[in-house]
């Protein structure tokens, strides 16, 4: 049977070695989206209401924290829940001894409020929530942690700016001191791969002295959590910790809020910065 010259060309044109030197549209690469920040408030009602999928000890510390994965059907994300709630009237450890001593899950709901009224923002979202039958504080479990504090100076790592490092141990400092925290140590200072600071673990806070101790080290403060400092009052932190801390922890708080201010207004212009993370 003789072709035509039109049936010549379609033969051609979709022979095997013409279809397989002809490349295939490819469709586009597909983009992975971004899963959407958080609020406070969004993170506050996972921690409150998400389903606990399962728990272990940490194995650090001496709170018996507990690491749960958390999750409400569409978000899974893992807390750190502690639930200690001890008082002791003298309390002896080594060279330290400390009268009615507190060791308690609810400082630890009240630290994270105060960051956040002070608009300091270094304590994750915490809140209060019962697990096997007690009352506990259930924390955001910091993603991208690259170490703690102990582990940096161990190893003996700098932060690529020095000056951001400092404004924010100088901010953690100052927030120590407000709320009176006796066990800040190396290991509840996690570092963001950002170099970013976080504080947490606050079990032993809110002691009711009334005056910032010698090696207190205050000099400088953020502006703006200089101005949050001074909008505290009894009356709000009564309505925002007033269940988690005694009228005492509170007047205590706002006597050192009063020293914490007069000495950053003492040091002037110098005394103030702009934080820069």
């Amino acid at each position: 049977m003789r072709l035509t010259p039109l049936a010549v060309l379609v033969l051609t044109l979709w022979s095997p070695a013409t279809a397989m030197a002809v490349p295939m549209p490819q469709a586009p690469p597909a983009v992975a989206t971004p899963a959407p920040a958080l609020t406070d408030e969004q993170i506050a009602q996972f921690l409150q209401n998400a389903k606990i999928l399962k728990t272990k000890g940490i194995g650090t510390g001496v709170t018996g924290a507990a690491r749960a994965t958390l999750s409400d059907g569409t978000l899974t994300h893992d807390a750190q829940i502690q639930k200690i709630d001890e008082k002791k009237a003298e309390f002896n450890a080594g060279k330290i001894r400390e009268f009615n001593f507190e060791d308690s899950w609810r400082f630890n709901v009240a630290a994270y409020r105060v960051d956040r009224l002070i608009g300091l923002r270094m304590v994750p979202v915490t809140v209060p929530r019962t697990w096997r039958s007690e009352r506990a504080a259930f924390t955001w479990w910091i993603d991208d942690v690259m170490m703690d504090e102990g582990t940096r100076v161990k190893s003996q790592q700098q932060p690529p700016d020095s000056g951001i490092w400092n404004e924010q141990m100088q901010m953690v400092r100052l927030f120590d001191q407000l709320i009176a925290n006796t066990d800040r140590n190396a290991g509840n200072l996690l570092i963001g791969k950002n170099w970013e600071v976080w504080a947490i673990d606050h079990t032993r806070a809110f002691r009711t002295q009334n005056t910032l101790p010698p090696t207190a080290n205050i000099t400088r403060c953020d502006r703006q959590v200089l101005a949050g400092l001074k909008t505290l009052n009894r009356d709000v932190l009564k309505r925002e910790i007033g269940d988690f801390v005694s009228d005492f922890q509170i007047n205590a708080l706002l006597a050192r809020r009063d020293q914490i201010v007069a000495l950053i207004e003492k040091a002037g212009p110098a005394g103030v910065f702009d934080r820069r993370r």
